[in-house]
């Protein structure tokens, strides 16, 4: 019964990958797609949050979900459309340049097998550990660092109440940043493109999660312990000297820097 179950379950990935390979070879290794694919994948990924805060205006429930209840109401779509203009800004002049310069330097080729199940879990769950540890590290170093707070991380910190789309709402160099250790993540692991797809889908609504402000019913954090979600995120934006990990909490733990929910 397994192995008909993970012979099926390859079929399925080695369909999906043939169909998300057919006739979109030149723009899977164009070197603009990274950039392009992460600030769509965002903008997308934030909509439902868009949602919920025009909702809690009139919904006693939605605004009982918000971290941060008391502080005001949900961004208003003004926030949201000037936040929108700063971070395509930021992707059009440092991140969209960048990224093809640097996927430029390795050479793509697309293989014709898809990953098994247990290589793609492997692969995307390596990737999210490796991302996660690079990220505790350089998000120390900038809040440690006064150089590098002022001019990359401040930026981000104007928001002491975060909402969806301000996860990517930084100074360009460290919007760069972000991806760059996003993409060579996926490359010391090694990843087939699927489990990079995987990989980075999975990365962008995590960070949109950690930074909705709402504690919602059905979020990641209260299903898995080991991740922090937006309460952990949002105590990292109110006192600023704890819960540096963006989505788990051993390194948090592990460093005396682990905060709960404020």
């Amino acid at each position: 019964m397994s192995a008909a179950h993970d012979e099926a379950s390859a079929r399925v990935l080695q369909s999906l990958w043939e169909s998300v390979r057919s006739g979109q070879e030149e723009i899977l290794l164009s070197p603009y797609l990274p950039a392009s694919f992460a600030f769509l994948t965002h903008v997308l990924l934030c909509a439902p949050f868009l949602a919920l805060d025009a909702l809690g205006s009139v919904s006693p429930r939605v605004r009982s979900w918000r971290i941060a209840a008391g502080s005001g109401p949900p961004p208003s779509l003004r926030c949201w459309f000037d936040c929108f203009l700063r971070v395509l800004y930021r992707y059009l002049t440092a991140v969209l340049p960048a990224t093809a310069l640097f996927h430029t330097l390795g050479s793509p080729a697309l293989p014709q097998l898809a990953p098994s199940c247990w290589q793609l879990f492997v692969e995307v769950f390596a990737s999210l550990l490796l991302f996660d540890t690079f990220f505790f590290i350089w998000h120390v170093c900038m809040h440690r660092v006064p150089w590098l707070y002022r001019n990359t991380h401040r930026q981000h910190h104007q928001h002491h109440v975060p909402f969806a789309l301000a996860a990517q709402d930084s100074g360009s160099l460290e919007l760069l940043s972000l991806l760059l250790l996003a993409l060579s993540s996926t490359w010391i692991v090694g990843c087939h493109p699927l489990s990079e797809i995987s990989f980075h889908l999975i990365n962008s609504w995590l960070a949109v999660e950690d930074h909705c402000g709402y504690k919602l019913p059905w979020a990641l954090h209260r299903q898995l312990p080991c991740l922090g979600g937006a309460p952990h995120h949002q105590a990292h934006h109110t006192l600023h000297s704890v819960n540096y990990a963006p989505y788990f909490i051993h390194w948090d733990v592990l460093f005396g820097t682990y905060r709960g929910s404020v």
